[in-house]
């Protein structure tokens, strides 16, 4: 792929409207500093210096989306409190359409906080319901949706299993977009496996694809994104490794794409970036094996970064091109 024409498809991503429909979150870093032991309890004291928060979950693939130039419009759910305040806040300071998130009394936002010194992350505190929403939540959900799915290129189920993607809300989005001929992928959870039938295409990595099927982690994974995939109905499947790159499974074929990352500090959020990347590529109108490179190139971007990240247009194209440096001068493979 030429440069100037991956340079033509990233900023087409600008002209795409995506859905994002998922447990959205806040993560929050309180950090500070330890200089004795509590007389209370046998636990360090934590003087903090600084909090800051970011945009985590399904709120991730939306900042991802957003950061890349598409129009982006989120469904989910969040408490009407102080922290969805804050998350809302923050999304629509992104651009993001957030006219199809509920706000409900009867549960929390959902924030990670976690208590940081130096490099150490000494405590996680955890605020969610993870039940799942009630029928009422369902039907004004999936009323937001079918109000808005005209006109979208691609819809995004991310699923972090924290009670929004219902088997009811799943199935009935994945009909939807298969009427309208919209793309749909989905980042899996596999306790949730069944309902992701029809889908377009998923991108669970070596665990969630092996607990999918029930088996172990050291089970083939050839065999296991080839099985998942038929199972499942899907067109195509995106595997990823961490250090063996990804396997896509496409028309029975089977493509390996090793990883280029050059650093790897943090994968948090990694997943997110890859669905992003890959979901953008696939509506921008490239055959899968093209949107899987470049979803590759962007994870090897995001792991070289702490925390929940994102990666830009500009960091996509540099280390695509030079990952894929002989690759640059020659044809395209841009579908007509």
């Amino acid at each position: 792929m030429r440069k100037e024409r991956l340079e033509e498809i990233i900023e087409s991503f600008k002209k795409l409207k995506i859905a994002v429909i998922g447990d959205v979150m806040l993560d929050d870093y309180l950090i500070g500093t330890v200089d004795r032991i509590s007389p209370e309890a046998p636990v360090p004291v934590v003087s903090i210096k600084s909090e800051r928060f970011a945009l985590g979950g399904a709120a991730n693939v939306v900042n991802n989306l957003a950061t890349l130039g598409a129009k982006v419009s989120c469904f989910s759910v969040v408490g009407r409190d102080y922290d969805g305040e804050r998350l809302l806040h923050e999304l629509k300071k992104k651009g993001i359409d957030t006219s199809g998130i509920v706000e409900t009394v009867d549960r929390p936002t959902i924030v990670k906080r976690r208590v940081i010194s130096g490099n150490h992350q000494l405590l996680r505190l955890d605020w969610e319901d993870t039940s799942n929403i009630r029928k009422s939540i369902e039907n004004h959900l999936l009323e937001n949706i079918e109000s808005q799915l005209d006109g979208l290129n691609a819809v995004i189920l991310s699923d972090y299993n924290k009670g929004l993607l219902t088997s009811r809300v799943t199935k009935k989005v994945i009909e939807l977009c298969r009427e309208k001929n919209i793309i749909v992928t989905i980042d899996p959870k596999p306790q949730n496996v069944e309902n992701y039938y029809g889908a377009t295409s998923m991108t669970p990595n070596r665990k969630e694809a092996s607990e999918c099927l029930g088996l172990s982690i050291n089970a083939n994974m050839n065999e296991v994104g080839e099985r998942l995939k038929n199972k499942l109905g899907l067109s195509n499947l995106l595997l990823t490794k961490s250090e063996e790159g990804m396997s896509l499974f496409v028309n029975d074929k089977l493509v390996n794409i090793p990883t280029y990352a050059e650093e790897v500090f943090d994968v948090t959020g990694a997943g997110d970036t890859v669905i992003s990347v890959y979901t953008l590529s696939l509506a921008a109108g490239l055959e899968p094996q093209s949107a899987a490179k470049i979803a590759n190139t962007a994870a090897g971007v995001v792991v070289g970064k702490m925390g929940t990240s994102i990666v830009t247009k500009s960091e996509i194209l540099d280390f695509y091109c030079k990952i894929y440096k002989n690759e640059c001068g020659i044809a395209d493979e841009f579908k007509n």
